[in-house]
């Protein structure tokens, strides 16, 4: 069967693979589609065992939320090099990940790799087909979904880190104010949203380190727990989303800037994703 520049556009439409992939598989099956689709899928497969043990360190994250604003997602897809990164076609793949996940709200990347990407391949399924289109290892390292009365995304120039915002209340205060915490919970990496959201293996671990330390610098063994809560409580000052310091104001903390924005606006929760 002649193999047409058609036939060849029509699958690389529907793959994403290289032309040359595209006649290759079609001369290799007569011209049958499905055929070509399970020879390229093959193709991925044999690249995704050979590049396994690979460093995927480079990639995208990309946050995004619905058009009402009351939900969204930060994904991030890891490659091998930055050179893939940057291409246009990974760039899209990208995006149909995230259309995907924000439309079935998926709440993790076990739930994501299992759903349907087309009417052919699962997510999975599309993940080593790419893997045989790009030449290297794929990896989607993290999927996160928030939904709330108002959900606020934030990318980081250069996709390479993103975050979620999951505010109580709507409206353009809140939005106003959901931008600045987003872009804080960027620039200031919080650990949890307060106090009572830090595991209490950490707290019991600075209080030792805290008292340790006191006693080191000579202080009296009766004092070290004091000074050790002092300065448990200044970790959660700097490592508590709505205790730290406001970035664009450090007279306030997040907590009160929220509150001046709109009287009894918070944070209920956040998402932080980056590829380090």
């Amino acid at each position: 069967m002649a193999i047409t520049a058609a036939d060849v556009n029509k699958l690389r439409k529907q793959t994403g693979a290289g032309m040359m992939d595209c006649k290759k598989a079609l001369v290799e099956t007569d011209g049958d589609f499905e055929a070509a689709i399970d020879a390229l899928r093959k193709k991925g497969q044999k690249v995704a065992a050979k590049r396994g043990d690979n460093d995927a360190k480079e990639g995208l994250v990309y946050a995004q939320v619905t058009e009402d604003g009351t939900s969204g997602v930060v994904l991030a897809l890891n490659c091998e090099t930055d050179f893939v990164a940057k291409n246009s076609d990974f760039q899209s793949f990208v995006q149909s990940l995230v259309d995907i996940a924000i439309a079935n709200k998926a709440p993790n990347t076990e739930t994501m790799l299992g759903l349907t990407y087309d009417d052919r391949l699962t997510v999975s399924e599309k993940l080593i087909e790419q893997i045989g289109v790009v030449g290297e290892k794929l990896d989607i390292k993290s999927v996160q979904y928030l939904s709330a009365d108002s959900v606020v995304a934030y990318n980081h120039p250069g996709n390479q880190l993103a975050t979620l915002v999951a505010l109580n209340k709507s409206g353009d205060a809140a939005l106003d104010a959901g931008k600045q915490v987003a872009m804080q919970v960027a620039a200031m990496n919080p650990m949890a949203l307060n106090k009572e959201g830090i595991d209490e293996s950490v707290i019991a671990r600075e209080l030792e380190v805290g008292k340790e330390l006191a006693i080191q610098e000579g202080k009296p063994a009766e004092m070290a727990g004091k000074i050790a809560q002092g300065r448990l409580n200044k970790f959660f000052k700097e490592n508590t989303l709505l205790s730290q310091a406001n970035v664009r104001d450090n007279k306030q903390t997040v907590e009160q800037m929220l509150n001046a924005a709109e009287a009894g606006l918070t944070v209920v929760d956040f998402k932080r994703v980056g590829l380090a």
